[in-house]
């Protein structure tokens, strides 16, 4: 298990690995495929194949990748991280340039990249000068990348709550211009936030449930009330798919109900359809929550640290991460 005792960079790593576990099988919508791959083996970590798709429901978008690598949304979320260790602080316009350097053409990344992405790389491509970014603005999309920046920016945090909430609103502007963007990923870092300062987890997500709005209030209320925990029962009736309306409430019931955290990024991956999506902000709440309770090393709590060292480029993970936190004098310990 992380043996670090620090929630914050727990946030972080348990948001990167979470991702990285669900890849293989991100996007695959049939559930019969998953409960008989889960009969096989553990879902987490899989490699990426094309045969586990074959005849069923879903997208096979990671045919390039290798196990332990990242979706683009784990990418975009070290992305974060990283810029958050160079500057300190969220800066919109080098932010921006960072992006169109990872994402662009020519850029570090390599893979499947989204919608919001793809246009904002577009926009951004336009422009004439780098001084022309801070008046682009981010797509008309609802959908679950408007999170990926929420459990860095929360995590690195030390300014008031509302200081918080306006830095996530602004990061969300850069890819999202969406109402139910906005009200998701206030009510994720709401969450985020009370568990960071010990509140009970079961407590946090009824209280960010408040700060939704009205699409997306009702619907996490219901998945809060679900009794127990079954993620397959929660796709199935909230949507397996990318809408933040169908992905985050099943991330408040996984939350809700999962004793601990490799048991919710199993749950997660086995809800299907897109398991990436879900999993930044479901796997910071639990890593958070598991390190901040009180634990003997003989539990299942934590970050599994054969999941942990199986993430791609782990070194500069935990490099960016303690620079972010500025952990100068607590060199981070896995």
């Amino acid at each position: 298990m992380l043996t670090s005792r620090n929630p914050h960079l727990a946030t972080l790593l348990g948001a990167v690995t979470a991702d990285a576990a669900a890849m293989g099988l991100h996007w695959l919508y049939a559930a019969d495929r998953l409960e008989q791959l889960q009969r096989q083996a553990p879902l987490a970590f899989r490699p990426p194949a094309a045969a586990n798709y074959a005849g069923a429901q879903g997208y096979f978008a990671h045919g390039g990748k290798a196990a332990g690598e990242n979706s683009f949304y784990g990418e975009t979320c070290r992305l974060v991280i990283h810029h958050l260790a160079r500057h300190g602080r969220f800066d919109r316009l080098a932010y921006q340039q960072e992006w169109l350097a990872h994402f662009g053409p020519g850029g570090r990344y390599t893979g499947y990249i989204d919608h919001p992405t793809r246009a904002l790389v577009i926009r951004l491509l336009h422009c004439a000068t780098p001084a022309d970014y801070p008046a682009v603005s981010g797509s008309a999309d609802s959908q679950l990348p408007a999170l990926e920046c929420v459990p860095a920016l929360v995590a690195c945090h030390r300014g008031s709550r509302s200081q918080l909430l306006d830095t996530v609103l602004e990061a969300v502007a850069v890819s999202h211009d969406h109402p139910l963007a906005n009200e998701a990923a206030t009510a994720a870092a709401q969450a985020l936030a009370d568990v960071l300062e010990g509140v009970p987890l079961a407590k946090a997500l009824a209280n960010a449930a408040s700060f939704a709005g009205t699409t997306l209030q009702p619907l996490l209320a219901d998945a809060l009330a679900m009794p127990r925990l079954d993620a397959v029962a929660a796709a199935a009736r909230f949507g397996m798919a990318c809408p933040l309306e169908k992905g985050l409430p099943v991330i408040f019931h996984i939350a809700r109900h999962a004793p601990n955290y490799a048991t919710a990024v199993e749950a997660n991956i086995l809800a299907g359809g897109d398991s990436c999506g879900r999993s930044l902000l479901l796997g910071a709440l639990l890593a958070v929550r598991d390190t901040l309770h009180d634990t003997s090393m003989e539990d299942r709590s934590g970050i599994p640290l054969a999941w942990l060292t199986r993430v791609s480029d782990l070194a500069k993970l935990v490099g960016d991460a303690g620079t972010a936190l500025r952990l100068d004098d607590e060199t981070p310990a896995i």
